[in-house]
């Protein structure tokens, strides 16, 4: 099972990355492997999505529920993605959205995963940490497009 844990200080507010990751039907527009992305039921702070992920020939689909939890009080805003169904045996990741000085956010983000099929599972152990590392550095790429020129 490969983990991965990243905390990164960068010149946005919290809000800005909290609604970054929060807008998941972005995502193909600049997530790498992203092919498709759609929220299909809202509750409240709780989102159900779909994406389809992908490189060459190989495609996979799953869903998930997704928490979302904005800042307040003093709070940090934190976003939990809860595995529902598709090609993994588990998936728990999340992303948490700490002040530091002004204008600028901590993030703490996490996954964990397992695919079922055992030749993914293998391929996967042996790309996961730059396959992770592109995603959250496509994050924060994004967040520069969106919000360098505010």
């Amino acid at each position: 099972m490969p983990t991965h844990a990243e905390v990164r200080t960068l010149p946005y507010t919290p809000e800005q990355m909290f609604d970054l990751v929060a807008d998941i039907e972005k995502y193909p527009e600049f997530l790498p492997w992203c092919r498709a992305a759609r929220v299909w039921k809202r509750e409240g702070d709780v989102l159900h999505a779909d994406l389809v992920i992908g490189y060459k020939l190989f495609q996979e689909r799953f869903t998930s529920r997704v928490t979302l939890k904005k800042a307040r009080d003093g709070q940090a805003g934190h976003i939990h993605v809860e595995y529902i169904k598709g090609p993994m045996k588990h998936l728990n990741n999340h992303w948490r959205f700490l002040p530091s000085n002004p204008d600028h956010c901590c993030i703490d983000f996490f996954v964990d995963f397992e695919f079922r099929n055992p030749v993914f599972q293998k391929l996967m152990g042996v790309f996961f940490n730059e396959i992770v590392k592109r995603m959250v550095a496509a994050f924060e790429a994004r967040a520069c497009t969106l919000y360098e020129s505010e």
